[in-house]
C-alpha cells in the first residue's frame, strides 16, 4: 500500500516537473515548441490538387502537402514542367500565391497560360546563380504570403564559384553541398509558413554501374532525405491521330511518399498545346469506380447521357465544367479522400443525395445551388436527346 502511495506520488510530480518544462520551453521558443498529439494545434495534413485526377488519388491525400519540400523527375520532354504548372494554376484557384523560379531561363508564358496559370499574378525570377535563388526563396518564405515555389530545375542551380571559374576547372560536390546547406534552413522555414518547395529535377547517368540502375538525380543526396513526396515522371507512349503525334501517356510513381503509402502509380494523356487531360481522366476513373455508367458506346451520368464514345464525354465535360467537377468530387468522396484541406461543416441549405455505384451507396452532402446547377444541365441534355430522336423518326 505504502509503495502504491509512493509510486502515485512519483507520478505526480513527474507531471508536475514535465508542465513547468514545457511552460519554459514555449516561454523562451514559443508556443507550440512542445506538442501534444492530442491537441488541436496537430492537424491533418492539407494538400493541393497536382491537376491530375489520378495522380491525386496515387499520392493519397488528394495532391501534394502543404508546407512540405517535393520533387519531381524524369526524362527530358516527360512533362515534368506540364506538371508544375497544372499544379500553380491549382494553387491559384484557391487564391493563393505562386513563386516560378526559373533557374533553367526557358519558361513558356504562353504554354502556361494555356494550362490555366494567371500569369498576370504569377511571380517569376530568373536567378543568376544557385545562391541566389535559394536567397530569393528564403526571403518569399520569410514573409509567410506565398503559398507554392516552384524551383526549375535543379540541375540549373549552378553555384557561384562555378561560375566565376574556368569552365575546365574540377570543383567535385559543389552543389550538393550548396542543396544540402540550403535545405537544412528551409525545411523548418516551409513548414512554419505552411508554403510548399517543389523542386524539379534531371536525370543523369552514373558511369560504371554493372547491376541496378544507373540513373541519378542531380544535386547530391540531401534532396531525397529532405523531401516528403518524391514523383517519377515517364513518357510511355505517344498519342496520334492519322500518323500526326497530338500528345504522350505519361506515367508517375510516387517513389517516395511520407504522407501517405508509397509506390503508387497513376497514367494520364498530356497533350501538345493543352496540358493534361483532365477529362479524359474523369471519364476513365469515373466509369472505373461506377459514377459514370458505360453501356456499349454510350457514358451516362445519373441516368442521362453525356456523350458516345470516350472523346463525345469529354467534349461534354469541357463544355459543362460543373459536371466534370461534380463526378471528380464524387471520384474523390467514394475512396475518402476530402479537398481542400479540413473539410467545412455544411450549410444550411445542404441537401443530401444518394448516389448509387457499383462498390456500394455512397453520400455526397452538396447545397442546392450546385444540385440546381448540375441538373439543369442534364435537363437540357435530355431536351437535345429528345429533340433528336424526334427528328430521327420524323
Amino acid at each position: 500500500m505504502a509503495a502504491e502511495m509512493n509510486d502515485n506520488a512519483s507520478h505526480g510530480d513527474k507531471g508536475k516537473a514535465l508542465t513547468s518544462a514545457i511552460s519554459q520551453l514555449e516561454k523562451r521558443y514559443g508556443r507550440g515548441a512542445v506538442m501534444n498529439l492530442g491537441d488541436d494545434c496537430v492537424q491533418k495534413v492539407e494538400a493541393y490538387s497536382t491537376g491530375s485526377l489520378g495522380l491525386d488519388i496515387a499520392l493519397g491525400i488528394g495532391g501534394l502537402p502543404k508546407g512540405r519540400i517535393c520533387e519531381i523527375y524524369g526524362p527530358e520532354s516527360s512533362g515534368k514542367t506540364t506538371l508544375a504548372l497544372h499544379l500553380a494554376a491549382e494553387v491559384q484557384k484557391k487564391g493563393g500565391t505562386v513563386v516560378y523560379i526559373d533557374a533553367e531561363h526557358a519558361l513558356d508564358v504562353a504554354y502556361a497560360k494555356k494550362l490555366g496559370v494567371d500569369t498576370s499574378k504569377l511571380l517569376v525570377s530568373q536567378p543568376d546563380s544557385g545562391e541566389q535563388a535559394f536567397e530569393i526563396a528564403e526571403t518569399l518564405i520569410q514573409s509567410g504570403s506565398v503559398d507554392l515555389i516552384v524551383i526549375d530545375s535543379v540541375a540549373a542551380l549552378v553555384p557561384r564559384a562555378e561560375i566565376d571559374g574556368e569552365i575546365g576547372d574540377q570543383q567535385p560536390g559543389l552543389q550538393a553541398r550548396l542543396m544540402s546547406k540550403a535545405l537544412r534552413k528551409l525545411t523548418a522555414l516551409t513548414a512554419r509558413a505552411s508554403c510548399s518547395l517543389l523542386f524539379i529535377n534531371q536525370i543523369r547517368m552514373k558511369i560504371g554501374v554493372m547491376f541496378g540502375s544507373p540513373e541519378t538525380t542531380s544535386g547530391g543526396n540531401a534532396l531525397k532525405f529532405y523531401c516528403s513526396v518524391r514523383l517519377d515522371i515517364r513518357r510511355i507512349g505517344s498519342i496520334t491521330e492519322d500518323s500526326v503525334a497530338l500528345g504522350n501517356r505519361v506515367r508517375v510513381k510516387v517513389v517516395k511518399n511520407k504522407v501517405a503509402p508509397p509506390f503508387r502509380e497513376a497514367e494520364f494523356d498530356i497533350i501538345f498545346n493543352q496540358g493534361i487531360s483532365q477529362n479524359g481522366e474523369i471519364i476513365d476513373i469515373g466509369s472505373e469506380k461506377g459514377i459514370v455508367d458505360k453501356a456499349g458506346a454510350w457514358y451516362s451520368f445519373r441516368g442521362e447521357r453525356i456523350g458516345q464514345g470516350r472523346e463525345g464525354a469529354k467534349k461534354f465535360l469541357a463544355e459543362n465544367p460543373e459536371i466534370a467537377a461534380e463526378i471528380r468530387k464524387l471520384v474523390l468522396s467514394t475512396l475518402g479522400i476530402e479537398t481542400g484541406g479540413e473539410p467545412k461543416a455544411a450549410p444550411a441549405s445542404a441537401v443530401t443525395k444518394d448516389e448509387i455505384s457499383k462498390e456500394g451507396g455512397s453520400k455526397e452532402t452538396l447545397t442546392k445551388e450546385s444540385v440546381k446547377t448540375v441538373d439543369k444541365k442534364l435537363e437540357k441534355l435530355s431536351r437535345k436527346k429528345i429533340d433528336l430522336n424526334g427528328a430521327a423518326a420524323l
